[in-house]
């Protein structure tokens, strides 16, 4: 199991139907979240080994939004 977690510029609930499909339809992805709370709107993903971090990015800004990797705060 591989986790992806990225900063997003989807803040709201109702951008974040406008991924669910996106993140439900897809094959190797089981379980995402999207923390709309969270000042860097983090989209976590799930999903099998082979996913991989660009092929999430290339999912997201296809739907029109804008992800990147999240800075690591140590």
């Amino acid at each position: 199991m591989k986790l992806v977690i990225l900063k997003t510029d989807i803040k709201t609930k109702k951008k974040v139907e406008q991924m669910k499909s996106v993140f439900n339809n897809h094959p190797v992805i089981s379980k995402w979240s999207i923390d709309t709370e969270d000042i860097d709107n983090v989209l976590r993903i799930e999903a099998e080994d082979n996913l991989l971090e660009d092929d999430v990015k290339k999912l997201v800004t296809e739907n029109g939004f804008y992800c990147e990797e999240l800075p690591d705060y140590l």
